[in-house]
């Protein structure tokens, strides 16, 4: 039989707060947004493909943010930092 991957429940009641407010918050950036629905939506006990069909992603990408979530918390949220060569032109450039 197989097991249903969830978000494990909140730490305490700030990050639920926090989770909540990010999935209604209307003036935060839409990647921490649709990050913070697959968490509440998985919060209600819905499965993997509910949820990607829910929010309009790839159940991969529904997966990917539980694991994070699940492993990390809030800061598992966060866009990690893209491997690369470093640019050349600087900012201040």
């Amino acid at each position: 039989m197989p097991t249903f991957l969830s978000a494990r429940l909140p730490g305490d009641p700030a990050e639920e707060q926090k989770i909540c407010q990010l999935a209604g918050a209307r003036h935060a950036p839409a990647d921490w947004i649709l990050r913070a629905r697959i968490i509440m939506a998985s919060w209600s006990g819905n499965h993997v493909p509910q949820i990607a069909a829910a929010v309009g992603c790839h159940p991969k990408t529904v997966r990917l943010w539980l694991h994070r979530f699940n492993t990390d918390g809030l800061d598992g949220l966060a866009d990690q930092p893209i491997p690369g060569r470093p640019r050349r032109i600087t900012e201040t450039e």
